[in-house]
């Protein structure tokens, strides 16, 4: 029988670990997994191990010496001005020990969430520890190795046939993603992020459209700093439904980053909890109507593992699964269990309270300037519906 909902999980995926002290902290796995349990939420039966990407899967993106590489440096057998040349053993993307099989099982929980769903064991699956979308073709960048929507995306069009719609929520540009598709016309992507005058990687604005036979299938919306909940959820499900409708896809697969959050320490916006329900819930409506509810949700950002991962990466379980009415306290349980090892005071519940953050001051000139990109973005796609 066809199940509504698989979830994507092994211990392994805590081995994609740089170090102790790095941003980049897949614990937050085991905190969403943990609440979610807390909450009688998801059951063993729910989870799906993770398979390791074979070499020729992770080259239907990343090149071969890139791929060797990446393997001798977690190893110890690679020249540190070598691996510096494919962007390891950087401050971003530090070499660990075993880095090529961590990084690898992870492309492979991508493409076991990809496969349960194009063969209909499954409507939608979460694979909360992918979605490094930073990751190019023979370089790493912004704690990416592999790019597992990358490949996902190139194994749905070769094993399936599918034409995707990859929909990035993380508050920095699916740049790697991007560049991959840009001049295929079946692959659409749309990326909303702040804008990257101030923020790593400093791409993916309006003007970044496609090239070749794939131009007009690239979407940036870039917002400013400080972009609070309602100008955020405006811009977004304005746009992302217009997009949608233009590109009438097979599968939509959605990174879901989760640092756009005001508590998040690398980022500059300002949304709360509000939003990262709204994300998963517009996500599983537009499956639902444009392709016979096939969605694959992978994660991505987020470094305020304990205030803000959790309960956004729970909710987009909880929204593939209908069982998205939560709200008031969280699992005392779990904030008994976790609160004794949290470094930060943990919220108490599922949304954030009112004045949670100081008020900010250009918020008008904001969400002007947010609703002016968001209006230069589609303009295009607009002008050819009236065409």
């Amino acid at each position: 029988m066809k199940k509504e909902a698989i979830f994507v999980y092994s211990d392994q995926l805590l081995s994609y670990k740089f170090s102790k002290d790095h941003p980049f902290n897949q614990f937050r796995l085991t905190l969403t997994i943990d609440l979610l349990k807390k909450m009688d939420r998801i059951q063993d039966s729910d989870m799906i191990l993770p398979r390791m990407a074979s070499s020729e899967e992770l080259q239907l993106i990343h090149h071969a010496a890139y791929i060797e590489a990446v393997h001798k440096a977690g190893k110890g057998e690679l020249a540190l001005d070598i691996a510096e040349g494919y962007g390891l053993g950087t401050e971003d993307t530090p070499i660990f020990k075993d880095m090529h099989e961590a990084s690898s099982f992870l492309v492979g929980g991508t493409l076991t969430a990809a496969d349960w769903v194009m063969q209909e064991k499954a409507a939608h699956a979460l694979h909360i520890g992918g979605g490094l979308h930073h990751g190019f073709r023979g370089k790493a960048a912004g704690f990416c190795i592999y790019n597992d929507s990358s490949v996902a995306i190139k194994y749905l069009q070769e094993k399936y046939h599918a034409r995707v719609l990859y929909i990035d929520t993380d508050a920095h540009h699916g740049d790697g993603v991007q560049w991959a598709f840009y001049d295929d016309p079946d692959v659409c992507t749309f990326s909303i992020h702040e804008t990257g005058r101030y923020l790593f990687p400093g791409t993916g604005t309006v003007h970044e459209r496609g090239q070749g036979k794939g131009y007009g299938f690239s979407f940036n919306l870039p917002l400013d700093a400080f972009t609070e909940d309602d100008s955020w959820l405006e811009s977004y499900e304005t746009a992302v439904w217009e997009i949608a409708d233009f590109f009438k896809p097979d599968v939509i697969l959605t990174q879901n980053g989760a640092d756009a959050h005001f508590y998040d320490p690398l980022t500059h916006l300002s949304v709360t909890m509000k939003t990262y329900r709204r994300i998963p819930e517009i996500a599983h409506q537009i499956a639902h109507k444009y392709c016979d509810g096939r969605w694959i949700a992978v994660g991505g950002g987020g470094y305020d593992i304990w205030r803000v991962v959790p309960r956004a990466w729970a909710y987009i379980w909880l929204v593939m699964t209908n069982q998205s009415n939560v709200s008031g306290p969280l699992p005392a349980e779990w904030l008994k269990h976790w609160s004794a090892k949290s470094p930060v005071q943990l919220p108490k519940e599922w949304d954030d309270p009112i004045g949670a953050y100081p008020a900010i001051p250009r918020k008008q000139e904001i969400e002007e300037q947010n609703r002016l990109t968001m209006e230069k973005m589609l303009y295009p796609l607009r002008q050819q519906k009236k065409g």
